[in-house]
């Protein structure tokens, strides 16, 4: 068993649930187990170990690697520590099956945090290491939920040439994802008897009815721009409230909705053309941005020196986009050229049966190693 698996397998072992997700004390809860032992390890390979603190308990883990000489360029490595959680307990005992390692985390994204990690002990192990290239890993924090992590560490303004956010893409080196919005439209009515429905006005059927529009005409809108390597901007109806027993007119009713974003659009372009489209069918709700914080789209250049020797690394010539959000583009907002990549396939993750490709797994700690020892 070569050591990435088993890092891989020992990570798995040790449940990291992001907090949110579970009730206070389960014992599943939170990173540090995860941060504790990486950072042992890196105690171990001799490496420069720093806690950051991002919220109540919870703390970004920093390890860097100094060049062997004067420090004129940065690499950050940053997958994030996190899982979702599972009720099978199964899910937290790494299990080998022919050529896949499962187990809760295996590609989202334990599997990028054994890459990554194994990659940055190869290379603090070898007496030519990069001469002018300082290596940070920065193990983040809840990025299953609010990616309050890699908004501590944006806030930083560290400085880097470029930074390598750890997702399952299949070693593929991914420049874009798109941005993502949760909005809640509301519309208000007028409560009365269920026996005379005519002296009120019903808030569930004037919201289904800007439902309906948004589905219909605002999804057909959005159908007709398109990104090169993101495709279209959807907009999907998650959850709806409204009314408080069948025999009373309801005088309230909302709904949230999840626009996933294409670079460039804003919270107040999309709010003029959604309602744009109310308007146009004589509907009125009213809409607002719930999450309290910017999840923009990411479009890095493909054409900017350590992305491009990044992509040639992977052998890889065209650029590529994802539709999920992830911690990327707030890296990229503080300043850092920022992709994503990392071994193992999206579709396997949240899975109740997570597994990751073990030989992806080598792949990819293979070639982030050869790419980092090139570096100046």
């Amino acid at each position: 068993m070569s050591q990435a698996v088993q890092l891989l397998r020992d990570l798995i072992a040790l449940p990291s649930v992001n907090a949110a997700f579970l009730p206070p004390g389960d014992p599943r809860a939170g990173e540090a187990k995860v941060a504790d032992y990486l950072a042992k390890r890196a105690g171990k390979a001799k490496l420069i170990v720093e806690r950051q603190p991002v919220t109540p308990g919870s703390k970004n883990l920093i390890v860097r690697l100094p060049p062997l000489g004067q420090a004129r360029h940065r690499i950050v490595l940053a997958p994030h520590l996190d899982t979702v959680g599972g009720d099978d307990p199964r899910l937290y005992r790494p299990t080998k099956t022919g050529s896949r390692l499962h187990g809760r985390g295996a590609c989202d994204t334990k599997g990028s945090i054994a890459a990554m990690f194994r990659a940055l002990e190869t290379v603090a192990s070898r007496k030519m290491r990069p001469s002018n290239t300082e290596i940070v890993f920065a193990g983040l924090m809840d990025e299953e939920c609010n990616q309050t992590g890699s908004r501590a560490l944006a806030k930083r303004r560290m400085k880097a040439d470029l930074a390598i956010v750890g997702e399952p893409t299949r070693c593929k080196v991914v420049t874009a994802h798109k941005g993502d919005l949760w909005l809640r439209l509301t519309a208000t009515g007028k409560a009365a008897h269920g026996a005379r429905p005519e002296l009120g006005r019903n808030a569930v059927h004037a919201l289904a009815r800007c439902i309906d529009a948004i589905e219909t005409d605002y999804a057909t809108l959005l159908r007709q721009r398109r990104h090169p390597l993101l495709g279209q901007a959807t907009i999907n109806t998650g959850t709806i409230r409204g009314g408080a027993q069948p025999n009373i007119v309801p005088d309230h009713c909302e709904a949230d909705l999840d626009r996933r974003t294409l670079p460039g659009e804003t919270f107040a372009g999309i709010r003029r053309e959604l309602l744009g489209v109310l308007a146009k069918r004589g509907l009125k709700a009213r809409l607002i941005d719930v999450k309290g914080f910017a999840c923009p789209a990411l479009e890095t250049d493909p054409s900017l020196p350590w992305v491009r020797d990044f992509m040639r690394a992977a052998r890889q010539k065209k650029p590529l986009g994802v539709d999920y959000y992830c911690d990327a583009a707030n890296l990229d907002a503080a300043g850092i050229p920022t992709v994503v990549w990392g071994p193992g396939d999206i579709a396997q993750a949240h899975t109740a049966n997570e597994w990751i490709a073990l030989e992806q797994l080598e792949h990819g700690t293979k070639l982030l190693t050869r790419f980092l020892l090139s570096l100046p």
